[in-house]
């Protein structure tokens, strides 16, 4: 076997992320995608003794556990990879995988509580980014998600399963009336063209609509006209944010350099377990509103009775977790890097009516040692990439007897638990709980207890 040969075979063990192991001759195969039992064709990238490395040029059959009907952009979009698979399936595929990689780094002796699924399975996720562009070289203007494997070709998404109809009719009516209006979309080839993204939040128990059109400066465009036309379309939540972003950075990502307000406020509101949230255009919000209802509450129950405690919400973002808790504990504090989230962590704590909560914007090493209080308790809520080792070492150091890590990232959550267990703190219990059904991903909820 040599690059760019081309092979045929059947999925074997889907890994947790997305990618797959298969067997062909004497290697391992290892592949983006793939469900068990599927046959594929694929093309070699790279090969090392005993394995090598391809990207999937075909689906020959499918496996026989796709026994679900997909939307009817399945195969091509880059959004749900294992929408044709029975939901009660999935969660038992992304049990089986979160379990692998904890033996894997020999993580043994704790309570496992299984996986929870997610209350909605469809029509859960509460924000959606999407990108200008088009589906072919010079074909009509496109508004949506990214093609599968593809950095360039979009497509218009508009029979997706993850959204409800407010979404839908946002989307379809956004990119009709931008067809209409004949505007380049922006190219991150040369950084030339005008529409960049349209983003879509809304707030799942409140019923209230943000929509967000990106744009770069380079052509002068009044949105009063779009304004009107997002206003006069039927949609089942309160349309209360309407707002327009320049963008002129050259990364693929929204980023604001100004932030027009073209109808009513900056903010939506969200409720989850009794709180009150404001959630603006760029903070962070878990995207499935009934979900993180679940995923606080499992939070609640490894915390426990913490009535005379005083806990530490570390990485707490628009300070979420640390407000649930607040209700029974001492005091919280909420250490966060990025400036924005704080500043919206203590404007929500407020809105709340919590005396209790302090959000403080720093470095957690840092921060931690101008605080006047000890930890009884640490909730741990890092992003992707997990915990540093320095970090794990400071966690440690404040020398609480328990902690709460919750982590969208098990890969990296095992490799951080190898860590703390360096500074004594063992494994107590362990519980899933599926945020993004129909993707790859979980959450992972883990107690430590300090020997």
């Amino acid at each position: 076997m040599k690059r760019r040969d081309v092979i045929e075979f059947e999925v074997d063990k889907m890994e947790f992320g997305g990618t797959s192991v298969s067997r062909y001759g004497n290697r391992d195969i290892h592949m983006k995608g793939g469900i068990t039992g599927q046959k594929v064709k694929a093309a070699v990238k790279r090969t090392k003794s005993g394995k090598a490395d391809v990207k999937m040029l075909e689906l020959l059959e499918n496996s026989p556990i796709e026994t679900e009907t997909p939307c009817k952009h399945f195969n091509e979009c880059g959004g749900c990879s294992i929408l044709s698979v029975p939901y009660e399936k999935q969660l038992e595929i992304k049990e089986r995988q979160v379990m692998d990689l904890f033996l894997q780094q020999d993580l043994f002796g704790f309570k496992f509580l299984g996986i929870q699924g997610s209350p909605q399975n469809k029509l859960y996720r509460n924000k959606m980014e999407y990108t200008f562009g088009d589906e072919m070289k010079d074909g009509p203007l496109t508004l949506g998600l990214h093609k599968k494997g593809r950095h360039i070709d979009i497509m218009t998404v508009d029979g997706c399963f993850l959204v409800d109809q407010d979404f839908i009719k946002v989307l379809t009516s956004t990119v009709e009336f931008f067809n209409e209006k004949e505007l380049p979309y922006y190219r991150t080839v040369n950084h030339k063209g005008y529409l960049r993204n349209l983003v879509v939040r809304k707030g799942i128990n409140t019923n209230e609509l943000m929509v967000n059109i990106v744009t770069s400066s380079q052509v002068d465009f009044n949105m009063n006209e779009y304004k009107d036309m997002l206003l006069n379309l039927d949609t089942e939540a309160e349309l209360v944010s309407i707002l327009h972003t320049i963008n002129d950075g050259l990364a693929d990502a929204v980023n604001c350099d100004e932030l027009r307000v073209l109808h009513g406020r900056d903010y939506i509101h969200e409720e989850v377990l009794g709180l009150r949230f404001r959630v603006s255009p760029f903070s962070f919000f878990q995207t499935n509103t009934k979900g993180a209802e679940e995923l606080y509450t499992i939070a609640r129950e490894f915390v426990g009775d913490h009535n005379d405690k005083v806990v530490f919400d570390l990485y707490s973002g628009t300070g979420t977790i640390g407000q649930v808790m607040a209700k029974a504990a001492k005091k919280v504090y909420g250490i966060e890097i990025i400036e924005e989230a704080v500043v919206a962590a203590n404007e929500n704590a407020k809105l709340n009516g919590l005396t209790n909560c302090e959000f403080v914007a720093g470095d957690v090493a840092k921060t931690v040692k101008n605080l006047k209080d000890k930890p009884d308790l640490i909730i741990v809520d890092p992003p992707r990439p997990g915990v540093h080792k320095d970090a794990v070492r400071d966690i440690s150091n404040f020398g609480a007897k328990e902690i709460v890590y919750i982590s969208c990232n098990p890969k990296t959550l095992v490799l951080d638990l190898v860590e703390f267990k360096k500074y004594g703190y063992e494994l107590e219990k362990v519980k899933c709980m599926d945020m993004f059904p129909n993707t790859p991903h979980v959450e992972t909820i883990v107690k430590l207890i300090k020997k």
